[in-house]
This record gives C-alpha cells, structure tokens and sequence, in this order.
C-alpha cells in the first residue's frame, strides 16, 4: 500500500546560511559554538589562494579576490534554502569605503538567493551592537589587516557618527596566518588601544579567534568588546527573530 502524506509547508527552521575565505578556518567553529538549539549553520567557502601579505597592496589583492568569489560561493550555499545569510569577512564589508558599498554587497547575495532574504554583514552588525550598548561615539578597533583598511572603516563608520581614535593592525602574513595567532598576541592588541577615551573595542576580523578572549577581555577593561564573529551572529539571530540568549562570547549574545 502506497500512503501519500500532505505535508504541511509550514514549518518553521532557522538555517543559516554562511559564506567565509577558503583560508578562514575560525568562523565554522566559533558559529557553531555559539548555536541555540534548533539552529543550524550552512557554510560554503570562497576560494581564494593563501598568497603572502607584506602590504597594502598584497592585501587589496586579496580583498579583490575574495570580493569576486562571493556570488559563487552564495549559490552553494543557497542550495540549502536558509532562512537568513551572513557574510563571514569583515574586510569586504566596508572596502568600497560608504554605506552604500554595503547595501550592494546585500544586493549582490539577494540576487544570486533569488529572494529577499535577511542579509547580515560585518559593518552592519557592529553598528548594531554599538547601539544595544549605548556606544554614543568613541571607539578603538583590533584588526589582523592593513592600514589600507583604515580609512575604509573610518568613512563607514563614521557615517554612523563613531570615530576610530586607535588601532592596531595587526598586519597578518597570509589570510591563513590570523588565526594562528596567540592569545596573548590578542590581549596585547586589546591593551595597546584601550585607554579612558574609548568606549568600546571592536575586533575586526573573522580569522582572528577572539571570540571567548573577547568575554573575558569585558570584565578586565570594563567595557564593551565587539569581536565580529558573535557580533555578526548575535545580528543575524536577531534579525531572523531568534532570541536566544548565548553566554561565553560576550555581552552581546548574553544580554540583548
């Protein structure tokens, strides 16, 4: 006997889908820890080769080709029809240098998902999470790029009314090489540009595994650090209605 079932299209999932570098080999795993129950994530990577980096130029190379892998990489992951998306690079997201360079990156993935889906990227997600802290302007950044970074994030964020009054590029040699860095090589970056003047500190980079660092790092500067992992998924949760509360990876994904 054949039964055919009518099930019903209604049912309600929170998949996430993700695109990061080939070389990223940190935003998985954090994503993955920081998952509520009844979430999953869907990632697809966009290849690129892990050349050495000794300069700016070395670097816009990099954020050049990385920038061509995203539609690619978009319909992978679309396959598994998620419900929202996250663009797992920080750097991309401000490198044209305004806001709208951001809304054609959502654009960009909208297009290649066929429909209007939730679009989380890192420039959003940060001014976000400034505003649930009440961040009214000065902030610092910690980033493993290039000082061509620089006035990119300055000229985003800065349209959002935040000032970056320090940073610490922290010069990675390879796309694969952030992530190898050592604790201590990211307290010491946090430390090198706190100070009475800074509100908040925000750790820019999706290959900088900074994640449980960065929760600690709140109660010893007292203050607000943004590490763009849990910040990029605290938004993306939110944005698909998902309140979950997250603890271990900052106050962001534990208190709002």
């Amino acid at each position: 006997e054949i039964v055919d079932c009518d099930w019903s299209s209604d049912v309600c999932s929170s998949d996430l889908g993700v695109t990061t570098p080939s070389t990223n080999t940190v935003v998985q795993p954090e994503y993955d820890d920081m998952r509520p129950p009844g979430v999953t994530n869907h990632l697809a990577r966009m290849v690129i080769a892990d050349n050495p980096v000794t300069s700016d130029a070395d670097f816009e190379r990099q954020l050049e080709a990385i920038d061509r892998s995203l539609e690619d990489a978009v319909a992978r992951v679309m396959d598994a029809k998620p419900n929202a998306f996250i663009l797992g690079i920080s750097a991309l997201s401000v490198w044209g240098g305004t806001i709208e360079w951001g809304e054609d990156l959502k654009r960009r993935v909208r297009k290649v998902a066929g429909r209007d889906i939730p679009v989380t990227i890192a420039s959003d997600a940060v001014v976000a999470g400034l505003k649930a802290h009440g961040i009214k302007r000065k902030i610092a950044i910690m980033e493993p790029y290039y000082p061509c970074i620089e006035p990119r994030l300055n000229a985003v964020l800065g349209a959002h009314g935040y000032e970056v009054v320090r940073y610490c590029h922290m010069r990675g040699k390879s796309p694969a090489s952030y992530s190898v860095l050592t604790a201590q090589d990211m307290i010491k970056a946090a430390r090198s540009i706190d100070g009475p003047d800074v509100e908040a500190i925000v750790a820019f980079g999706a290959n900088l595994p900074f994640a449980k660092l960065a929760d600690e790092a709140e109660r010893w500067l007292d203050k607000p650090v943004l590490q763009i992992n849990a910040t990029t998924y605290w938004h993306a949760l939110r944005s698909n209605g998902i309140a979950d509360k997250v603890y271990g990876y900052g106050s962001l994904l534990a208190r709002f």
